[in-house]
């Protein structure tokens, strides 16, 4: 398939007449249309498409039609018919009132082509300049971040249940891709009838000991089928197979192979003593090699992903304002800057830096980032403030143990100087070693005080518990002290407290991504294809705040009940 770069088609004549008499206040397809034409273009989508073969429908029109899509909550299905039964769709498209539209399967390849070739955030970063040049978004200003759970779109599975499915969904595949290399490999009757159907707990036996004699059964067919495929016989693209891949992981993952004292293999599924790798690396689904499990707090355990959504966020205009004053005018909308996709194992402190390099990188950084508690550390505080971003954010109090119980010396008893590198204690006595040194990758620097300064004090039973009887201290380099400790220290007036309160403004717009475009459970399978789903998402909810903000005003009016009328007009 090739693309002529058109870019949306003039609307023909009959469909504005038409569109215009059935809303004549207008539509969100119909405004989207009107104002934003310019950011559905197809030229950014060239080096997807080819130049030669017979032209396909534009890239541009389609993303159009997605965004759509999310903007109302429809699945493929409903979009296409959507494409040809809404009057306000085909203004929106260019389309002819008698066009027939296209299929439902083109947007699930025009999602493919735009996951293979990394552009998945082509619409948004267009929309998110385009509102930039209009004056909408600018650098310098708030914006607030927080994250939300997104739940895979495969099914969760336990660790017998994925053993089992892993050897089904690799013998689904290989029937599709080398079904006669498979016939001669395995005995096709007795595993059609033990992995035709999928593999569900309510099938399996009740008794624990029969579960564990199935599971050595679901190892014992993965290493049969494992050691096939890597044959020197065997062809080379069967071990390319995503499914074989993903199948020779979960059996190291999921089983030991050992030899006992008769030279015969012997396989054990794996427990906690024989070691499970990291929350990261597991696989959690052989339909889905990105999802993992995660956990939040007591309550919170779910398979899949993480989103972070960025916005700006500017404040109600004053009471005292004129009401009769046009609305929309002097008031900027609160819309999305940044959209960052994870997998759910990665914690909030990572996706700081890489969300506020994304929006330097887009000239919109701001000058005050909120955030909670999960994104600061002392190295990004300071990273930030050097780029003239000032984290406003609760950071984590001193963890020792006095600190804890609230009880004795904690850091800030003691007095640094960094000139003369020592430090003296409550008891006016100094350290005697300062040590910097490395701590998982951070510079850090170990303060030690002497055993004899130590062992004499009277305040030592409040100061340290070790067996040594000495305190130590770990510190941070000097800026990177200074600039944690300003931190704690502000963040416990008033002022603060009062100013940090924006920040739960994000909370809404997570309920908005969740009622409108369903963002907590992934459409798709694989991390591209969810980071796709997220950005048109972002794009849609972008779109209809703009669309507030033209019609009704970015921050819309509270509803008021008949008996406020009332009591207005009996007041009046």
């Amino acid at each position: 398939m090739s693309m002529r770069p058109v870019g949306l088609p003039e609307i023909p004549e009959q469909t504005v007449v038409v569109a215009r008499a059935a809303f004549p206040k207008g539509s969100l397809a119909i405004r989207a249309r009107d104002r934003l034409a310019e950011v559905f273009v197809d030229e950014p989508f060239t080096e997807a498409f080819g130049v030669r073969g017979a032209p396909g429908l534009s890239p541009g029109v389609l993303s159009l039609v997605m965004v759509l899509q999310f903007a109302e909550g429809l699945s493929d299905r409903q979009a296409a018919a959507m494409a040809v039964r809404a009057i306000d769709w085909k203004y929106a498209l260019g389309a002819e009132l008698t066009d027939t539209g296209f299929d439902a399967s083109v947007l699930c390849r025009f999602r493919a082509r735009l996951a293979d070739n990394g552009m998945e955030r082509v619409v948004f970063d267009r929309l998110l300049e385009h509102c930039k040049d209009a004056g909408l978004v600018a650098a310098g200003g708030k914006q607030r971040t927080d994250s939300t759970h997104v739940i895979s779109a495969v099914r969760d599975l336990n660790r017998l249940e994925l053993a089992g499915e892993s050897v089904r969904a690799a013998l689904e595949a290989l029937a599709v891709a080398a079904p006669a290399w498979l016939a001669g490999h395995i005995n096709v009757t007795e595993f059609a009838e033990r992995y035709g159907p999928r593999v569900d707990g309510w099938r399996m036996p009740p008794s624990q000991t029969k579960r564990d004699r199935l599971a050595q059964v679901f190892g014992q067919d993965a290493i049969a089928l494992c050691r096939a495929a890597w044959a020197d016989d065997a062809p080379a693209w069967i071990r390319e197979i995503e499914a074989v891949g993903l199948l020779r992981q979960v059996l190291v993952q999921t089983y030991i192979v050992r030899t006992d004292a008769r030279g015969r293999q012997v396989i054990k599924k794996r427990d906690a003593d024989d070691g499970v790798p990291p929350g990261q690396l597991r696989l959690a689904s052989p339909y889905d090699s990105d999802a993992r499990w995660a956990a939040k707090g007591d309550d919170l355990f779910w398979m899949g992903y993480k989103i972070h959504l960025t916005e700006t966020c500017t404040t109600l205009p004053d009471a005292d304002a004129d009401a009769d004053a046009d609305v929309g005018t002097g008031v900027m909308p609160n819309l999305i800057t940044d959209v960052h996709t994870t997998d759910a194992t990665v914690p909030d402190v990572k996706a700081t830096a890489p969300i506020q390099r994304k929006l330097a990188e887009h000239g919109v950084q701001p000058g005050e980032h909120y955030l909670d508690s999960g994104y600061p550390s002392a190295d990004l505080i300071t990273k930030a403030l050097k780029q003239g971003i000032r984290m406003v954010t609760p950071v984590l109090q001193d963890h020792s143990d006095q600190a804890k119980a609230a009880e004795g010396f904690d850091k800030n008893a003691f007095t640094i100087n960094w000139k003369t590198r020592q430090v003296r204690c409550p008891a006016g006595r100094t350290s005697s070693h300062w040590n910097p040194v490395k701590q998982h990758g951070k510079d850090a620097i170990v303060i030690t005080f002497s055993v004899l300064t130590c062992r004499d004090c009277p305040l030592q039973k409040q100061c340290t518990t070790s067996k040594t009887g000495r305190r130590m201290l770990t510190l941070r380099p000097e800026e990177l002290h200074e600039n944690l400790a300003r931190a704690r220290a502000e963040q416990k007036t008033d002022t603060w407290k009062n100013k940090y309160a924006l920040r739960a403004g994000v909370e809404g717009t997570i309920n908005q991504a969740l009622d409108i475009t369903g963002i907590r459970r992934a459409r798709y399978r694989g991390l591209p294809k969810v980071r796709l789903q997220h950005a048109f998402s972002a794009t849609a909810l972008n779109v209809i705040r703009l669309d507030a903000h033209w019609t009704t005003g970015p921050l819309n009016r509270p509803r008021t009940s008949r008996l406020e009328r009332l009591s207005y007009r009996l007041s009046a």
